[in-house]
This record gives structure tokens, sequence and C-alpha cells, in this order.
């Protein structure tokens, strides 16, 4: 049986009639808000009913009843204190219920039931039916779901879970909502990750590309610059070649036999010395020549060991000539 002042409290809210009367217009609506605050009260004798204006979201305000308390649900967390407004369409609409908050103990987040404000939902709130639902029933399903997910952050070990097949089918509907909830602010949280680090990769991105294109842009003036250049001393080399056909036709002309000459002995003796270098070089050349012939196997090797002796006789008269010649003396003639 609910508290004589609880039920004189109701009896009296209800049947006001002042400008300060609830907004609840239909009687038998009166009547049934009375039965189950009632009813709510005498399961749970922590609630106390009181009358205040509510101010829905849109700004309109209502004067409405609800119910207050402290809603213990384990004797290892801290208790809840939760208020209870009826609608002033209930119970076709469903109550509002908050929890209230406090610095002692704040609500942690990403609850799945409720939010940093206080605002409570659940499953049996969104799938409120009459006459199925009333305000028992809600404060039952509050009651286990506070159990394995309390609201108040705090240090105590977490409840565990009964068996699937222990539960009813609106607890487990509770409980799979919860864990649909952890599941998706994970993914968000995930989510949230890949997108700073998408963002940071884009950011990157466009820093080289911005990079490659100031480069091609510099490689571009580049070869502007150089085709510039090319262009210019075309031109100068051909002004050059047109002032050597006509100031100089016989200098450009000089041929093979002519250019030749300019490096002719100024006396026998240098004369000498310049065929003796020769035909050092040519000997050393024709030696390598050889060398890689035997390598390839083109030439024998008894030919080839023939031929070096001879060449090699032949070198050493060459540089014994330059030799003496080098001391201003002249011991073998070329002809030796």
């Amino acid at each position: 049986m609910a508290p004589a002042s609880s039920i004189k409290f109701i009896d009296t809210a209800l049947s006001c009639t002042s400008p300060y009367a609830l907004s609840y217009p239909d009687p038998k609506q009166k009547w049934l808000i009375r039965k189950h605050l009632l009813s709510l009260i005498q399961d749970y004798p922590i609630f106390t009913p009181s009358t205040d204006t509510f101010t829905h979201n849109d700004g309109t305000s209502v004067n409405l009843l609800n119910a207050t308390g402290n809603l213990r649900v384990s004797r290892y967390t801290p208790p809840i204190p939760l208020t209870i407004w009826v609608h002033e369409n209930y119970p076709y609409m469903p109550p509002l219920v908050f929890v209230l908050v406090n610095s002692m103990t704040p609500i942690h987040r990403d609850h799945p039931f409720v939010d940093l404000s206080g605002s409570t939902s659940s499953p049996y709130l969104q799938t409120w039916l009459f006459p199925r639902c009333n305000l028992t029933n809600l404060v039952r399903k509050l009651v286990k779901i506070f159990t394995h997910d309390h609201p108040f952050i705090y240090n105590s070990p977490v409840a565990g879970f009964s068996h699937p097949s222990l539960v009813s089918r609106m607890e487990a509907l509770d409980r799979l909502s919860g864990m649909l909830h952890y599941d998706m602010m994970a993914f968000l949280a995930k989510n949230e990750e890949e997108v700073e680090n998408l963002s940071k990769l884009q950011e990157e991105l466009i820093k080289r590309d911005t990079i490659t294109r100031n480069m091609i842009s510099s490689l571009e003036q580049e070869r502007s610059s150089l085709k510039d250049n090319v262009t210019k001393l075309t031109d100068e080399a051909d002004v050059v070649m047109n002032w050597l056909r006509v100031n100089d036709a016989n200098s450009v002309a000089v041929g093979r036999d002519e250019m030749e000459e300019a490096f002719e002995a100024a006396d026998e003796e240098s004369k000498l010395k310049i065929e003796c270098l020769s035909g050092d070089r040519a000997i050393e050349d024709l030696i390598y020549a050889l060398d890689k012939a035997v390598e390839e196997g083109t030439v024998p090797f008894d030919a080839y060991i023939k031929q070096v002796r001879a060449l090699a006789r032949e070198q050493f008269y060459s540089r014994a000539m330059l030799v003496e010649l080098a001391k201003g003396r002249h011991l073998f003639s070329w002809s030796a």
C-alpha cells in the first residue's frame, strides 16, 4: 500500500482546477496516472511524487507530475538519483526519465542509455505501447539495465551477465542495444582516427603536389631559357660562319694535308724523333691488338710469339734511338 501522504498529494494535484492545474485534461487519463503512480510508489517506496513545470525541447512549458528517488540497483554500486516525469499525453506517450547529474558521481561518456545531460532512454521507452507498458515495469527495466551498465563512474567490479536463457526478451533487447551502442562507438572512434590519418595524408599529398608543380614549373622555365640560349648561340654561330666565309675562306678550306704540314719538323733531328715516337706508339698498339686476337682465338699462339718478338726488336731500336737523340749522340742509324 502506498503511503497515505503520497496518495493525498496525488489526489490533490490531479483535482486542482486553479491556473496552476496540471496539464492532464481528461478525467480517464487522470485516473490512469493516479493508478500507475500509486503502483510505482507501492513497489518502490523510494520515489516521492511532486509537481513542477517542465519545458520541452521546442520551448513549450507544461505542469506535470513527477516521481523522484534514489534508485539503488546493487549494494556494490552508488544509488542513482532519478526523476520520472509523467508526460501530458501519458499513457499514450512514454514518461520522461532523467538521471540527476552531480560532480561527485559524473556520468561516464558514451553510455548507451544515458547522455551527459542525464536524459535517459531505453528500448522499453522507445517501444512504449499502452496498455502493455507502465511506470512500474519501466523502473524494473531500468534496474536491470543499470545493474549491468551503471551510468556513474565509480571504482567497483562490473557485475556479470546471467545466461541468455534466464533473461526475458526485453532484457535481452536491452543488453543487445547496449552492446550494439558500444560497438558503434568503438567503430566511430576507429573511423574518426582513420579519417584523421587520411586527412593528414591528404595534406601531405597536397604539399607534395605543390612542391612537384613548383619543380615542374622551374624546369619548364629552365627549359625555355636553354632553348633561348641555344637559339641565341646558333644565331651567333651563323654570324661567325658567315664572317669566316667572307674574310678567311682559305683558313676554313684547309685540308687534311695542310693540317698535317702544321706539325712538320723544323730539322732532321726533330723529324727523326717524331718518327721514332710514332713508330713506338704504333708498335704498342699493334702488340695490344695481337693480345686481344690471341684471347679471342683468331691468331695462333705460335704466330703471336713470332710476331711479338719481331715487333719488340723493332721497338727496342726505336727507343734506343730516342735515348741517343736525347743525349745528342747518334749511335744507331735509322736504317738499322
